[in-house]
């Protein structure tokens, strides 16, 4: 199956740029281009997009409002967005994820990253490293004013499988490597994934992870799962 992508950055040149490496792949196919957030909004609905390369800076409206229209809208739900950046350190970054982005790549990726990583979001994985996530999470906790934490208790509604499984996950492992973890199938541990959203309310794996440092679950700084 042909995975259908979107692109939306202000700036033509990286778009032609990837527009090309992704046309040059068999199974994707870029069906539409965007200079600022409104017109990729437009373009996902129309194109039926399964996936949104989204930029954060643009004119009109920027990618952070975007992303926020689009994994809020019910019938879109099937549509992945992976964040482009520049700085990845950027406190956006995290609002976008937490807003409902799958992951982010810095727009000097390789290209053999930036395809592998479309696929990743459009099966429904979350395109976090560990090293990188923890950082950009202890960039924004350690600012003037960091979010309002999440109370413990709202894991409450976990099994205890269910918690080991969203400690995992905000590790960065993988269905695969979750079920390999824990002796189970990966239809299993995608199963315990999916509940664990369900019930936490979140639309993926990249929510999470947010939630699970939100909470306390996971401190910033810890050494992920091996």
């Amino acid at each position: 199956m042909t995975i259908r992508v979107v692109l939306a950055d202000d700036q033509a040149l990286i778009r032609a740029g990837f527009h090309a490496l992704i046309d040059s792949a068999d199974d994707l196919q870029v069906v539409g281009q965007a200079g600022n957030g409104c017109d990729a909004i437009k373009l996902v609905r129309d194109a039926r997009a399964d996936v949104v390369l989204m930029d954060i800076r643009m004119p009109v409206m920027d990618g952070l409002a975007a992303t926020k229209a689009i994994t809020g809208d019910d019938s879109l739900a099937g549509v992945r967005v992976l964040i482009l950046t520049t700085f990845e350190m950027d406190e956006n970054v995290l609002l976008a994820l937490r807003a409902g982005a799958s992951g982010f790549l810095n727009k000097g990726v390789d290209p053999t990253d930036l395809l592998a990583g479309i696929r990743t979001v459009a099966a429904g994985e979350a395109l976090l490293s560990p090293g990188a996530t923890r950082s950009l999470i202890n960039r924004f906790l350690s600012e003037p004013d960091p979010p309002q934490p999440v109370p413990a208790t709202a894991l409450d509604v976990l099994t205890d499988r269910e918690r080991e499984v969203l400690t995992l996950v905000a590790s960065g492992l993988s269905n695969q490597d979750i079920a390999n973890r824990l002796y189970v199938s990966p239809l299993t541990a995608k199963t315990h994934v999916n509940r664990a959203m369900t019930k936490l309310r979140v639309r993926g794996r990249a929510q999470l992870v947010i939630l699970a440092y939100e909470t306390g679950l996971i401190r910033p700084g810890s050494t992920p799962a091996n």
